[in-house]
């Protein structure tokens, strides 16, 4: 969503630091920034949840 150009696919595994889109400002959009949507078993999760636990995860 609202992203210029998406430099990964679905089932990829990424890494930290990866850069996996350059933002956008596409449909009613007010300016350039990245929509980020996380899906498991076909649901939606908040992201800020697993990037969370995965960073806790390498600290330790």
């Amino acid at each position: 969503a609202h992203i210029s150009k998406i430099m990964v696919s679905t089932g990829d595994r990424i890494d930290q630091d990866q850069v996996i889109a350059q933002i956008g400002s596409t449909g009613r959009s007010t300016g350039p920034h990245l929509h980020l949507e996380m899906f498991k078993d076909g649901r939606r999760f908040n992201p800020r949840k697993r990037l969370y636990t995965a960073r806790k995860a390498k600290e330790n």
